[in-house]
């Protein structure tokens, strides 16, 4: 009898086991699907915690990014073109280009004709200062004792006054071109900085009305960029967003500036704006004529979640960040990444704000738990 009502219920319990060990398969499938949890005897030694680097998802700004190019140039502030006061030979020069100079220094002696025909006027604007005095003592003399009127000796005070002006313009013309005893003046540096243009050669002849600058100096302390903007970004570029700057020289060398000013006109041939990225040049690494490559950043009017760019692991064209909870407890989770702007990335779905993920070294458990 019992036989018999075992075999009966059999079926009945096989019926009804069999959509509950469906349910079971299908929820497993569906967590497997989603994220990928530890093994149950998964546990991190000290020494791979020690290698790990353990970070928070955050909701932050989200930032942009835009590459331009652009070439340095010396800071045009501080930049002085020399100029020769009057024509001549050059007799002395003591510099090359490249070199630096101290406000004051002496680039070049000339020798000028011009300066001899100051230097003649300065001797005979001084004789005539002597005769002119001589004049005005022997005419108040005379006035004394009769023998010349008051106008004469007015006259002759006139006649020195006009040989005290001569003489006073004449010393200034050579005080202002620095005149020696020998008839050479000196072109001496205006500021401190760097010879960046040399258009001069030992013992050339010159003529003042037909040559440019001889010399520029420009201070290199600080340098700017001139960068490029095509039409379709200029919505992106402002005065005040921090640049980022590399070079050629130095690939792995990052330098800091800022947008200082945009110039609000397009080059009618390239259809492009230019901007200005001013920037420090510590050791004097940056120079003039370099091509440079600018990222320009910006933080959009949005925010979303982010994590470093390192801690994503990129596998079978699918996104994975490892989310840590205790060294038994960490899960392989897919994200969904909206952009990378530098060293973070945008998540759009797959982690919560707050969340901590594994930022190095995650490979190590990632191909632990996903082998």
């Amino acid at each position: 009898m019992n036989s018999k009502i075992l075999s009966s219920q059999a079926p009945k319990t096989l019926f009804l086991a069999f959509p509950l060990a469906l349910g079971l398969v299908g929820c497993a499938q569906k967590d497997a699907t989603s994220t990928q949890k530890a093994d149950p005897g998964f546990t991190m030694s000290n020494q791979m915690m020690r290698e790990l680097k353990i970070d928070t998802v955050r909701n932050e700004p989200v930032r942009d990014e835009l590459t331009l190019s652009g070439q340095i140039a010396s800071d045009g502030d501080r930049t002085v073109k020399v100029f020769p006061l009057v024509g001549g030979v050059v007799e002395q020069l003591s510099v090359e280009l490249g070199d630096h100079v101290t406000k004051g220094q002496v680039l070049a002696v000339i020798r000028s004709g011009e300066i001899a025909d100051l230097q003649n006027q300065n001797s005979s604007a001084g004789t005539d200062l002597d005769i002119a005095n001589k004049n005005l003592q022997v005419l108040e003399d005379q006035y004394k004792a009769g023998l010349a009127s008051e106008r004469d000796v007015t006259l002759a005070r006139k006649e020195l006054q006009k040989a005290h002006g001569n003489v006073g313009k004449s010393r200034k013309q050579l005080s202002v071109y620095g005149v020696s005893a020998d008839g050479t003046y000196e072109l001496r540096a205006p500021i401190s900085g760097f010879i960046t243009e040399k258009n001069v050669t030992d013992h050339m002849q010159f003529n003042a009305d037909n040559v440019g600058n001889l010399f520029t100096v420009s201070n290199l302390d600080d340098v700017w960029i001139m960068a490029s903007v095509f039409e379709s970004d200029i919505s992106k570029v402002k005065e005040g967003y921090v640049a980022d700057v590399t070079t050629l020289a130095y690939p792995d060398k990052h330098f800091k500036g800022r947008i200082d000013k945009v110039f609000n006109v397009l080059d009618p041939e390239s259809k492009v704006m230019k901007v200005r990225v001013r920037l420090e040049n510590p050791d004097y690494l940056l120079k003039p004529e370099m091509y440079a490559q600018i990222n320009v950043e910006n933080t959009e009017n949005q925010r979303m979640l982010s994590v470093p760019a390192n801690s994503v692991v990129f596998d079978k064209d699918r996104n994975f960040v490892m989310v840590f909870k205790d060294k038994s407890h960490v899960e392989t989770r897919e994200v969904k990444l909206a952009k990378t702007v530098g060293n973070v990335s945008y998540v759009q779905a797959g982690l919560k704000d707050g969340e901590r993920i594994i930022a190095q070294n995650q490979l190590l458990v990632y191909d632990e738990l996903n082998d």
